[in-house]
């Protein structure tokens, strides 16, 4: 098996470096600029929030936000399924869910023979937000919470056409009633067959990634347990590679970072104190991938820059302290005033009257993390190798590649 994976890194690399680069006639080339998706999932983020600011969960505003988002998928040319699920007391909402099949990948069985499976990857935002009745006559939205998120699925979705080889078949799920304990996500995951939930390796969530200072991707707290660090945290990982191995930085000023803060505290409740690293504080719809003990890698925005867990907030924006520097379920997450705080002049750096960095946050932060999410994803299963790998594994049977492109002749 480790030649499998060893053969399919070189195939990755090679496939990654080329589209880097696109033919413009015979003798130029021009590079290819990643994540410049445009405003759409900005545009669609700024659209829902201003439209539809009280999409409690299981309201008539819940269920015209999600006939929007359905009709988004639509104009896309996808025909979501309508999941429609109850809470206790009966009431009603809808998850919107779209399954583009992969490749599929090969791996090794018991035998040492390879056969083609399924491996299936999950990409989730809610689209209610938390409109509390102290919240009514504010100009709350919930824009960052999480129409940001809703852009950002949408922007994914809207570049699936354009990753013709990937190997997972992805589900791509607006999620109802998120605020009321994840009910979207948990209805979307007990809906799945004991044989597509076994395949699931990996859900991606997003939510409010607009109004914190920074952006963090985080592990689920089924990596907190003894032994499977590594395992549950492998596809995070990924996700810095994808960013760090772009040029979103010098590109966006766009960063995803992972939370350093150390502090060493019972986290999961187990009794035991757990390093405070690489997983969040924050709950959102991974929580029942969690655990179910699936891998999850979360995005989101804050700042946990702080000695003490007491002391993170979203934020130390000076703006945007009314609340502490809390911005989620306050009058504060508002189109209006986080684009009035957070929103800049776009910039043309080099005078050809071309805009060459964007000003606003919202788009930078929905377009890289939609990249970063599908590029992990072309990095392939953890068990397996798409149909071309596996091609180029069977022409070359007595070589594997590792990671830095150098060969080594293995005995058949």
């Amino acid at each position: 098996m480790n030649r499998l994976i060893k053969t399919a890194a070189l195939t990755l690399a090679v496939s990654f470096c080329a589209g880097l680069l696109c033919a413009c006639g015979d003798d130029t080339e021009q590079t290819v600029i990643p994540a410049d998706y445009g405003t759409y999932g900005a545009d669609i983020a700024r659209q829902l929030a201003g439209t539809y600011s009280d999409r409690t969960a299981y309201s008539q505003g819940e269920q015209q936000a999600g006939e929007f988002v359905q009709q988004a998928m639509k104009d896309l040319g996808y025909e979501p399924q309508v999941q429609t699920f109850t809470n206790s007391s009966g009431l009603a909402s809808n998850n919107y869910v779209v399954k583009i099949e992969g490749t599929g990948f090969y791996s090794e069985g018991a035998d040492g023979s390879y056969s083609l499976g399924r491996k299936i990857a999950v990409i989730g935002a809610h689209y209610d937000a938390a409109m509390r009745s102290d919240l009514t006559g504010t100009t709350f939205d919930g824009i960052s919470d999480n129409a940001s998120g809703v852009g950002c699925l949408l922007t994914a979705l809207a570049q699936a056409s354009s990753y013709k080889k990937m190997g997972f078949d992805v589900y791509y799920v607006a999620f109802g009633a998120g605020t009321d304990s994840y009910a979207g996500a948990n209805a979307f995951l007990n809906s799945l067959s004991v044989e597509d939930r076994s395949n699931v390796e990996v859900m991606y969530c997003i939510d409010s990634i607009y109004a914190g200072d920074k952006v963090y991707a985080s592990a689920g707290y089924n990596s907190l347990v003894p032994g499977s660090k590594y395992a549950m945290r492998r596809k995070l990982y990924q996700t810095y590679d994808v960013c760090y191995a772009n040029t979103l930085y010098s590109t966006y000023g766009f960063d995803i970072l992972y939370n350093e803060s150390g502090i060493e505290t019972d986290l999961n409740g187990d009794g035991n104190a757990d390093i405070y690293n690489e997983v969040s504080a924050n709950k959102s719809d991974y929580v029942p991938f969690d655990d179910a003990g699936i891998p999850i890698v979360f995005f989101d925005s804050y700042d946990y820059n702080f000695e003490s867990m007491d002391e993170m907030k979203d934020t130390k924006n000076l703006t945007l302290q009314d609340y502490g520097g809390a911005v989620r379920s306050t009058p504060l997450d508002s189109t209006s005033i986080l684009d009035a705080a957070l929103r800049t002049e776009d910039t043309d750096e080099d005078g050809d009257g071309v805009t060459d960095k964007s000003g606003d946050v919202l788009q930078i932060r929905i377009n890289a993390i939609a990249f970063v999410i599908m590029e992990t994803l072309m990095k392939g299963s953890d068990d397996g190798m798409t149909p071309d790998e596996y091609q180029t594994y069977i022409n070359n049977p007595t070589e594997s590649t590792l990671e830095s492109g150098v060969t080594e002749t293995t005995a058949d």
